[in-house]
């Protein structure tokens, strides 16, 4: 038999040592999966977890039960030996309520484990739960008797002496760890088993498997096999046969080109909107000025690109005023790089434990998709306090615990570049913005000086094929705002624009016009404050004008 995946490695191993017999297997469980054949003409086929657990974890089993909400308990294997059981001959009709479903397994397993106990016909047996977060889910608030009483005989199952000595294994089966009551996830005689998106390798062998079923679609040579899998590389399997089925009918073949925009569509989809891919054909070459920023930028990036991570950041915190470009500048790294940049979005949930669900969704993402930067605009929002307010049932103490976790990995050095965006750095927690977490901090600050302000409009103008001639924007001088940021110049040049296009008018005297009426969009007392804020936040002093340079920092 073909070798086994690490999470099924680790469990085998859990349970052979007699470590553990209860496993809580969380992760990417509803999808597709290789399950190992062991047969010569075929080494593996597609199934799903159900698949993998009769056929290559249990098939020496006598009896396998399986219990969800919507079918109840149901004879996986081993029917005519569970029909002896003499409570069945009384109670034909297996319950499907689950407090009741959860006795009845629960008397059944004591009930072979007794005769077992007197030498009497041994039953091994094998009991998975389906959707155990909905049995057992993570709630609080006032008592509720029947999921107290099934949350003890769960863990009766791992924690019973009599149980325990029994050849007994139970799955509870969960898409998220936060899901799950914490009684269970956290009992000390139940290990917790991750099932990872797939990697590269298994994407690459389920392509192989695939490509008959699929000829117009995945036809060509081994190498191009391999190269489509590298590029679907944090899809899932079951998603990925989806589309593959999709392009068969049509009759359209899979092009290496099409592979960004189909790998963008499916792993968007199947996160349910909790992410998005930044996509840019910018490079650090449209950013305006910065020369220092974008020079330490492309030496980062050349480090990666030479697998010399030693001095590569785990992430950065772009900082500055409003609409001085931070997600302009993301987006000119994301061009530049040719890394995914993933943003991430409204993760937050009202429902008790979703927030931390929708997290742990996010977080396999990331760890299948290789390297990759993650994108957080408004961290200061975003990433939660370290003391969780009453207000929010404590729900932002547990995301700030979860990412600062996620960005202090030393595993993650290399694979994974935060991107933090703020005009607010001092309400962002010092423990998330401290270096091993953040290392580099790049403030982005407006114009200080009329010259910058002109050549910034300037720039602007041309962008939008308005040509102003240096004469005439030299005896504009005098109206140029100073603490112009790029958002607010580009609103002026827009409006420059439109007067010219609607009115004739000369660019020069459409710009006068719409400088004699500009008002800054941010009052300077904020403006200033901000630029503050951002100047003692830099990691670099080279980051950061000398007129912006407070000298008592």
């Amino acid at each position: 038999m073909p070798a086994l995946a690490p999470w099924a490695t680790e469990l085998v191993d859990w349970y052979e040592s007699g470590a553990a017999s209860q496993f809580v297997i969380f992760g990417n469980v509803y999808d597709r999966m290789l399950v190992p054949c062991g047969a010569p003409q075929q080494s593996a086929r597609l199934g799903t977890l159900r698949d993998f657990l009769l056929d290559v974890l249990m098939p020496r089993f006598d009896v396998v039960l399986s219990y969800d909400l919507g079918n109840g308990i149901r004879i996986e294997k081993g029917g005519q030996v569970f029909s002896t059981w003499p409570n069945l001959k009384e109670n034909p009709q297996l319950p499907k309520a689950p407090r009741a479903a959860i006795e009845t397994l629960t008397h059944y397993f004591r009930y072979c484990a007794n005769l077992a106990r007197l030498n009497q016909s041994p039953v091994q047996i094998g009991c998975f739960i389906n959707g155990a977060d909905l049995l057992a889910p993570a709630v609080q608030g006032a008592a509720d008797y029947d999921l107290g009483a099934m949350i003890t005989l769960i863990r009766d199952w791992a924690n019973d002496s009599l149980l325990a000595r029994h050849s007994l294994a139970t799955f509870l089966i969960a898409e998220n760890l936060n899901d799950l009551h914490p009684l269970i996830v956290h009992n000390p005689r139940t290990a917790r088993i991750k099932v990872p998106l797939p990697s590269p390798a298994e994407m690459s062998q389920a392509c192989a498997l695939m490509a008959p079923d699929y000829p117009d679609v995945l036809g060509g040579s081994t190498a191009d096999l391999e190269s489509t899998a590298q590029q679907l590389a944090g899809a899932t399997l079951g998603a990925v046969e989806s589309m593959l089925k999709a392009r068969q009918h049509a009759r359209q073949k899979l092009a290496l080109a099409d592979l960004v925009r189909l790998k963008k569509q499916i792993v968007e989809r199947d996160c349910a909107g909790l992410i998005e891919f930044i996509e840019s054909r910018r490079t650090l070459d449209d950013l305006y000025g910065l020369a220092k920023v974008k020079a330490w930028l492309r030496q980062d990036i050349a480090l990666w690109n030479n697998n010399d991570t030693a001095a590569l950041p785990k992430g950065y915190l772009i900082c500055g005023p409003v609409g001085t470009g931070k997600t302009f500048l993301v987006e000119c790294l994301a061009g530049e790089a040719r890394v995914p940049v993933v943003k991430m979005k409204n993760f937050r949930d009202k429902w008790v434990g979703s927030t931390e669900g929708n997290l742990e969704k996010i977080f396999r993402l990331l760890e299948a998709l290789g390297r990759c930067y993650v994108f957080v605009d408004e961290a200061d929002q975003a990433l939660g306090r370290r003391e969780g307010g009453s207000s929010d049932s404590g729900i932002s103490g547990r995301i700030y615990s979860m990412i600062a976790e996620q960005m202090g990995s030393s595993a993650s050095r290399g694979r994974i570049v935060w991107i933090l965006a703020s005009s607010r750095p001092d309400l962002i927690e010092v423990d998330l913005k401290r270096p091993g977490r953040v290392d580099v901090k790049i403030p982005l600050f407006p114009t200080a000086t009329p010259d910058e302000s002109r050549a910034l409009i300037d720039t602007l103008c041309r962008l939008r094929g308005l040509s102003i001639a240096a004469d005439k924007l030299a005896e504009l001088q005098s109206l140029m705002p100073l603490l112009l940021n790029p958002g607010a110049a580009e609103t002026l040049a827009v409006k420059v624009y439109r007067q010219v296009r609607t009115s004739s008018q000369d660019p020069a005297d459409a710009l006068r016009a719409c400088l004699a009426d500009y008002q800054s969009p941010v009052p300077r007392d904020v403006m200033q404050f901000q630029i503050d804020l951002a100047a003692k936040e830099a990691s670099d002093r080279e980051f950061v004008p000398a007129s912006f340079w407070n000298a008592d920092r």
